[in-house]
């Protein structure tokens, strides 16, 4: 019966989501594509922006371009540089006072899905000012346009600049979650390969593989379009095509570029068709121990899909035949299993490991109940778990 409540929640979800007001951002792509930012918001009228990142990106002076260019047009800026890896909402309430008291008129995410999911929690609280974050968390609470938003990814993984998704942590409780409307995708995005060009090899594995989660875990669900099948499938072919040289070769624009296609491709996927456990497991671990997101869906990612059995085999053979890993002969499930095996060897190729370390088992139970509740009615998974079912998970991936 309880199935059959999450089946049916989610094909009315699926219905009703072909009314809302889906769009994609913007795109100013290529080769030092960042330089065209400054002008093109000082035409929109805007005199004062909210800049979000992290000290990391301000270290390696990524910004100092931006900058000097936003100086250059006029436009006052404000730098928040204080995000961590999982952003907080003390994070967003101490860059919302920053953006309000310098009367900013936009925000710019400059960084990985941390920043640029902080900036959309800032942007949500300048657009309700009325509501905390709590209260948005869920489904299209926020409702009303934000500020102007202009992502600027570093990190070829998370797809923020895309989603209709800000996730959040409560640094109290540790629960991680997702504020979701479509209000939150920004409205411009700049695709910049010179930006990752020295992203730390284990930066790009991680969130390269975050991305394909969302391609996987897109394409084998239950909401599907036409578009978002496309979508993983783009992703997931440059991404096994690619991933590897922007890892073990950071400087190769080609690679950088098309890993950023690629994070692009599978953020339009899966802010449509959603995602599944492997997320909803790895948003615990982010919660509880700080674990970052990509490496966290790095690992759980080939155990969720080996537990889903025959339920995958059919999308994840088509997968296998997409990026050749098909044998004459082989059938749908052999190819599953190739498929996996392929994830589990790009892992190990980038020193990704195959356990998480510092689970406390006293902690399991209340993530698994945290996890269900993010996942179970709505995400459009092959096959529901239960709790026996997501905590022989945890087991399995503790260390």
């Amino acid at each position: 019966m309880y199935q059959l409540y999450c089946r049916i929640y989610q094909c009315v979800f699926k219905g009703i989501s072909y009314l809302l007001p889906w769009r994609m951002p913007e795109l100013i792509e290529g080769e030092n594509s960042l330089n065209k930012l400054p002008k093109l918001i000082k035409n929109k009228g805007i005199d004062s922006v909210l800049i979000v990142t992290d000290k990391m990106i301000v270290s390696l002076g990524l910004m100092d371009g931006l900058l000097k260019g936003l100086s250059n047009e006029g436009v006052d800026f404000i730098v928040y540089d204080r995000t961590v890896p999982n952003p907080t909402i003390d994070n967003i309430e101490e860059a919302l006072q920053m953006y309000n008291t310098n009367n900013c008129k936009g925000i710019v995410a400059f960084g990985g899905g941390s920043p640029i999911d902080c900036a959309k929690g800032v942007g949500a609280r300048a657009a309700r000012p009325k509501k905390s974050i709590p209260q948005m968390k869920g489904l299209f609470k926020v409702l009303k346009k934000i500020p102007p938003l202009y992502a600027i990814p570093t990190t070829s993984g998370t797809g923020s600049e895309t989603t209709i998704a800000a996730v959040i942590t409560d640094n109290r409780t540790h629960e991680k979650y997702a504020i979701n409307d479509t209000a939150l995708i920004p409205q411009y995005a700049v695709l910049d390969p010179v930006l990752t060009v020295n992203l730390p090899p284990h930066i790009t594995s991680t969130t390269g593989i975050d991305a394909l989660t969302h391609a996987v875990e897109a394409y084998i669900g239950r909401s599907n379009t036409k578009a978002t099948k496309q979508y993983s499938r783009n992703a997931v072919k440059l991404i096994f095509e690619n991933i590897y040289e922007a890892y073990s070769n950071g400087q190769n624009l080609a690679a950088r570029k098309n890993m950023q296609e690629a994070s692009f491709f599978a953020g339009l996927a899966f802010t449509r068709a959603y995602v599944g456990y492997v997320h909803a497991i790895a948003h615990t671990l982010g919660g509880f121990y700080s674990v970052p997101h990509g490496l966290a869906n790095a690992i759980i990612l080939p155990y969720v899909l080996e537990y889903y059995g025959k339920s995958v085999h059919k999308p994840l053979s088509k997968l296998a035949d997409l990026v050749g890993l098909s044998e004459p002969g082989d059938n749908s499930e052999q190819k599953s299993v190739n498929f996996i095996n392929a994830i589990k060897k790009l892992n190990e190729s980038m020193g990704i490991p195959n356990k998480v370390n510092g689970i406390i088992e006293s902690d399991v139970p209340l993530m698994v109940k945290r996890a269900l509740a993010e996942s179970n009615p709505l995400y459009p998974v092959p096959k529901i778990m239960n709790e026996e079912d997501i905590m022989r998970i945890y087991l399995i991936i503790k260390e």
